[in-house]
């Protein structure tokens, strides 16, 4: 396939550097050698960048900052405001008025001359991109100075405006209606690039802001708030349409080649479509009329911030051994792959050899190797992979290591082997030189890795022990861990995993359905026995004690290893006091960020419900001897929750961590839904118990299925013994009936609505699923069903004793209500928290309690405080210790 090249828009420059052909016959031959072969794709005609989304965040960062100063530093803005005008205002009159006149008429002219000569190179493309910025930019200045005037906080408007000088009823404009157009079009259409331009543009810039500050018409931060929306508006309105694409083409390859000095006859990609997507460059093979081929590299600005966002995440959350730089420049990546290239020839290493190198436009490079040709390792087939060819490619990974060299990125497509057998490494753009021991362990780590996907462990692990030596590649096992290893390496071993969990899931089911089948035909032998006489549970137990052998059995002979435990195994059988705890790589862990955040988060949730509160009246009249019993039911809780959850785990489970979990759970379910946060938790504590993730999943869904039933049946008992206290007859009250065919009525509706059953039916079998056969195993231990179901009376008990307590706490005996009345409010409450997507119910749960105490005949002053107390004892006060807890637990490998 043949595709002539179309010459992006901004590369002209570059073509028309390179010799004009004199004849006609030279003319056609220009003609024909620009002609690419290959898949070469059609270039989209608009790139989104990242560096402009990043811009636009920094933008609408800098805007929220400077109005929270306005808004918290009044003193401070008014301050500068007075110095800045008394500075000013010893300015001559004549030069604030020639200032002024020259700055109104260069802030119009400026824009118009730039797009005249934007226009005469045919670049109207830029302009359009520059005008819809100033719209844009101008309705977000209106939308602005409208929210000052009516909505915004008297801190802000004083520091945005101040009594025009020709109206002194009337305040100045917050931003500028037309300065931030201006600046918005010339951010838009690239001026920052032109530096001619952009200095005629902050002169103009700092005349107009002189002039309207020494007159009296705005004030320092509405400047700087012009300047940040202009800026800001601009490189949203960059990166929601989209910069022209500047990339360059094969055509625009061949006239650079052609302008260093090489005569190309014809270039071909060497890679499809989707390497455009890369951020390691298009590569071409270029035959020349004179001399071997040649393989060049094309690097430009929108690959090279391909992955912008994970380099930054990497070099946010790794120590200092990340990858390089997310804001490299070109030039200096290109300086980075020439010096490696040359190091790694100096160190005696097979690689490409650098010929030459130049800029390709404004945005783009390219780097010319000596061709090479091979293929990767990763495409040879398996007896190609020798095991010279793995002892040869262990020899150039030592020769880089002996001069310090780090490559960094040792997958399968990184390494070729050429017809002759030779290993040549590529791709060192991502490399280090002078690199530090814990680089170059990694290098191995990944490298024995990459073999090991190809070959297996044990070949890996012996080719690398062969040249390398059994003490250094023990010195890469604490390095053994994905967050070392490469992305794509990464993606490969979670696939593995994904087919290991699918073949183990797969024999357990052909087991189970083998036990049912023997168990069906072990019955089909005496039918008539079965009929007429009563199941034996003695025998009903014995099969499901048989079933489940038959799946552990399955399962493990199922289980397989993954490829990093197998290379573990074998380092240790070599060396077997090689150190094996992984090193310490991440600088800042994800668990560690998503606690902070939901600190943040319980603490905004804490102060939101704490500000409106007047706490010196309850202290006042609250009785401390019932606070105290408040305290005590709530403290016991946990030990009620840590039985509910034992009672249904067969096995041995430590109590007092498992109170601990349970302590740790009042921190989780402030960031989480009650429901989802303490099913992950006690699920997750499980697991690292020793509890196989299955087992763990289904004992926890047993817990959680039995909890519900408590929960309704005590509702309802709770609910009949409310209606009837007050009535000679045992017959309920009409609430108590209204509320069971309001639930009737809604279980109907939802089984009878085809989505609705779907829903619920899939939320419910993912939740409970395997929990029929534990409950069989709990079965066979009553002390451990009486302790889960125990434990669930327990804790509920002490909820609703802690809530009694807090209602006496702050009533008196005509106030008091009955057992089951406070039981029945905080029963519905409690279910109303748990389906509330608010962290820990946060809302409904206060407002269920406070209405249902003023409904069953608590007044409002006592409900309020007694509500805010029990709440605060179930909730907030037991945030820092359960974060004390979660932390503990964290680090002794508990969760």
């Amino acid at each position: 396939m043949k595709q002539q090249g179309v010459h992006p828009e901004g590369a002209a420059s570059t073509s028309d550097a390179a010799p004009r052909p004199d004849t006609a016959d030279e003319a056609r031959e220009e003609v024909h050698i620009d002609e690419v072969e290959g898949d070469e794709p059609l270039l989209p005609a608009r790139v989104h960048r990242p560096s402009d989304l990043m811009r636009l965040l920094v933008g609408v960062l800098a805007v929220a900052l400077l109005l929270g100063i306005a808004a918290f530093a009044h003193g401070t803005t008014s301050g500068l405001e007075q110095d800045i005008n008394k500075g000013t205002g010893q300015a001559p009159d004549l030069l604030i008025k020639i200032a002024g006149l020259a700055s109104s008429i260069a802030i119009l002219l400026v824009p118009v001359a730039f797009a005249i000569e934007r226009l005469i190179k045919r670049d109207g493309l830029r302009i359009a991109d520059g005008v819809l910025a100033a719209v844009l930019a101008h309705g977000v200045t209106l939308a602005t100075d409208l929210w000052v005037a009516k909505a915004a906080p008297g801190s802000i408007q004083e520091a945005l405006t101040q009594p025009s000088p020709g109206d002194v009823h009337a305040l100045t404009d917050p931003v500028h209606g037309y300065l931030a157009p201006v600046i918005a079009y010339m951010t838009a259409v690239g001026m920052s690039r032109r530096p001619r331009w952009r200095s005629v543009l902050w002169i103009v810039l700092l005349l107009d802001a002189f002039s309207m500050l020494v007159t009296g018409y705005t004030t320092p931060f509405s400047i700087i708030l012009t300047v940040l929306i202009g800026w800001t508006v601009a490189y949203g309105t960059l990166y929601a349409v989209g910069s022209p694409n500047v990339r360059p083409t094969g055509r625009t390859l061949m006239a650079g080649l052609r302008h260093v000095g090489f005569r190309p006859v014809s270039a071909a990609r060497e890679e499809g479509p989707e390497a455009a997507e890369s951020d390691r460059g298009r590569r071409y093979f270029v035959t020349l009329e004179d001399g071997p081929p040649l393989d060049v590299t094309v690097v430009d600005r929108e690959q090279q911030a391909q992955g912008f966002f994970y380099r930054a995440w990497r070099n946010l959350t790794l120590r200092g051994f990340a990858t390089r730089s997310s804001l490299q420049s070109l030039r200096q990546a290109l300086e980075q792959e020439a010096l490696l290239a040359y190091a790694a020839i100096a160190a005696g290493a097979n690689a490409p050899k650098l010929i030459a190198t130049s800029e390709l436009g404004p945005d783009a490079v390219i780097l010319v190797y000596e061709h090479t040709g091979g293929r990767t390792l990763e495409s040879l087939a398996d007896d190609e992979i020798t095991d010279d060819l793995l002892r040869n490619t262990w020899h150039q990974v030592q020769a880089l290591q002996s001069r310090r060299i780090a490559h960094r990125r040792l997958a399968g497509d990184a390494i070729l082997v050429d017809r002759s057998g030779t290993v040549i490494l590529t791709d060192l753009r991502g490399g280090e030189i002078a690199a530090g021991d814990l680089l170059l362990r990694m290098d191995v780590a990944q490298l024995v890795t990459t073999l090991g996907l190809l070959v297996g462990a044990e070949r890996a692990v012996a080719s690398a022990v062969g040249v390398l030596g059994p003490d250094a590649v023990a010195d890469c096992l604490p390095m053994l861990q994905p967050i070392a290893l490469t992305r794509s390496t990464r993606a490969t071993l979670r696939r593995l995993a994904r087919e290991r969990a699918q073949r183990e899931r797969d024999a357990v089911l052909e087991a189970s359905q083998q036990a049912k089948q023997a168990r069906l035909e072990a019955a089909g032998h005496d039918t008539a026995r079965v009929v007429l006489e009563k199941p034996d549970k003695k025998a009903v137990r014995a099969e499901a004690r048989a079933e489940k052998r038959a799946i552990d059995d399955a399962l493990e002979e199922a289980r397989e290893e993954d490829l990093l435990t197998q290379i573990r195994h074998q380092v240790l059988l070599i060396r077997p006091q090689a150190p094996v705890e992984p090193a310490r790589l991440e600088r800042v862990r994800p668990r560690t960020l998503m606690s902070f955040i939901a600190g943040a988060i319980g603490a905004y949730f804490l102060l939101t419900q704490l500000t409106h509160i007047e706490f010196g009246p309850l202290i006042a009249n609250a009785e401390w001897g019932w606070v105290a019993a408040a305290v005590l039911f709530s403290a016991v809780s946990y030990v009620a929750a840590a039985m509910s959850l034992l009672g249904f785990v067969p096995e041995r489970v430590p109590f007092p961590r498992t109170v601990a979990a349970q302590v740790a759970g009042s921190f989780v379910k402030i960031v989480a839904p009650a429901a989802v946060g303490g099913v992950a938790l006690n699920t997750r504590f499980l697991q690292r118990a020793g509890v196989r993730p299955g087992l763990a999943v289904a004992s926890v869904g047993a817990s959680q299925l039995f909890g519900l039933g408590c929960h309704i049946l005590m509702l309802l008992s709770f609910g009949y013994l409310t209606g009837t206290e007050k009535t000679p007859s045992l017959s309920p009250s009409r609430t108590v009936i209204a509320g069971l065919l309001t639930v009737a009525v809604l279980v109907l509706v939802v089984t009878s609505v085809p989505f609705l059953r779907k829903f619920v039916a899939t939320r419910v079998r993912s939740l409970f699923a395997g929990v029929v056969p534990r409950m069989l195993d709990v079965l066979q231990r009553p002390q451990k069903l009486v302790t889960g179901i125990g434990g669930m009376l327990l804790l509920t008990a002490c909820f609703v004793m802690c809530l009694d307590a807090s209602i006496r706490a702050f009533g008196d005996e005509s106030t008091s209500l009955s057992i089951a009345s406070v039981a029945v409010v905080f029963l519905a409450g409690n279910a109303l928290g748990s389906a509330a997507p608010t962290p820990g119910g946060v809302g409904a749960v206060e407002a269920t309690l406070t209405v249902g105490l003023i409904a069953v005949g608590l007044p409002k002053e006592v409900a309020a405080p007694a509500v805010l107390l029990f709440r605060l004892l179930t909730l907030w006060l037991p945030v820092l210790p359960g974060w004390l807890a979660f932390n503990h637990l964290t680090r002794k490998g508990a969760l």
